[in-house]
């Protein structure tokens, strides 16, 4: 959580408590408790005390009884009185120690909030680097698949190199027989050759469609 973000809820505690691990109200709730629980233990043991002390030792005796009912009634009324003043002293030493104690200090950072601190980014500049990021990502993504396709095309044309070479040796090879054999031009005759095959092709159609 941003420290910013705690100014805005000061009286929860809520930046006190991220960094202690602990709500500061609930912290002073267990210790006035606790107090409070130990003020009745004490009360308690003083009655009995009190009434063993004025009964000279004799617990039978309808004496007692009515100092126990006396000292019960003594010690309620004790500790309603030590109950406001308790009240009254806590009131203080909250307020102290929720302001002197439990109050983190605000050049006191945690640990994840002090990058905010050496880097400080509003909310807008975030947006742009998210935005940014996610552009250049883009862009990434196309320049890659630019580059997968350019790398397929070049391929073709390697294969398609390949396959004029093996023709253009091809024609080398026949021409070099063709003289050998003492024909004549080879390109006349590879012209005559082709138009020859040409009509063949034509007379083949006429007959696959007679057919």
């Amino acid at each position: 959580m941003a420290r910013e973000e705690s100014h805005s809820s000061s009286s929860l505690k809520l930046y006190e408590t991220q960094f202690f691990g602990f709500t500061p109200q609930t912290c002073m709730l267990r210790i006035f408790s606790a107090f409070q629980d130990s003020l009745y233990e004490i009360l308690l043991v003083v009655e009995k005390v009190c009434v063993r002390q004025l009964s000279k030792g004799d617990s039978t005796g309808p004496e007692e009884e009515a100092l126990r009912v006396q000292a019960r009634e003594c010690n309620r009324k004790l500790q309603q009185f030590l109950d406001e003043r308790f009240k009254q002293l806590f009131e203080r030493m909250e307020a102290l120690l929720m302001n002197k104690c439990f109050t983190v200090p605000p050049n006191v950072l945690l640990p994840e909030d002090q990058p905010h601190k050496n880097y400080p980014h509003d909310f807008q500049d975030i947006l742009k680097l998210e935005s940014t990021l996610t552009d250049l990502h883009k862009a990434y993504e196309a320049e890659v698949c630019a580059r997968q396709a350019l790398q397929a095309e070049l391929e073709e044309q390697k294969e398609a190199q390949k396959h004029l070479e093996s023709t253009l040796s091809w024609i080398q090879e026949l021409q070099a027989a063709w003289a050998k054999e003492g024909n004549g031009n080879f390109q006349e005759s590879f012209r005559l050759v082709m138009e020859s095959v040409n009509k063949l092709q034509k007379v083949i159609k006429k007959i696959q469609v007679l057919s």
